[in-house]
C-alpha cells in the first residue's frame, strides 16, 4: 500500500490548479527555457568590481557567517547587497 503524498501549500496549490485545468503546457519549451537561461545569466553577470573598507571585526563576522552558510564571504556580501537593492532585505530603523 502506498503512503499518501504530503504536499506543502505551494505544491497543493499547483495540484489544484492543474486539476482545474488552469495550467497549460509551454509551446516550444526548449527554446523558451534557453531564452530564460540566457536572460538569467545576463542579469546575474557580475561585471563590476568595487573596493570597500570595513572594520576587521565586521570582516571576521562576515567570514564566520559565510562559513556557516557554506559559501565564500564575497558571495555572501554580494548576495546581501543584491537582496537589499531589490527590496528583499530592508534596513532596520
Amino acid at each position: 500500500m502506498k503512503k499518501p503524498l504530503k504536499l506543502d501549500e505551494e505544491e497543493l496549490q499547483l495540484l489544484q490548479d492543474f486539476e482545474r485545468g488552469e495550467l497549460t503546457s509551454i509551446t516550444h519549451f526548449k527554446e523558451a527555457k534557453r531564452k530564460l537561461e540566457v536572460a538569467a545569466h545576463d542579469f546575474l553577470q557580475k561585471d563590476k568590481r568595487i573596493n570597500i573598507r570595513i572594520s576587521s571585526h565586521d570582516l571576521e563576522a562576515l567570514k564566520k557567517k559565510a562559513t556557516k552558510e557554506g559559501m565564500p564571504y564575497q558571495t555572501l556580501i554580494s548576495s546581501t547587497l543584491h537582496k537589499f537593492v531589490t527590496g528583499k532585505l530592508r534596513s532596520v530603523e
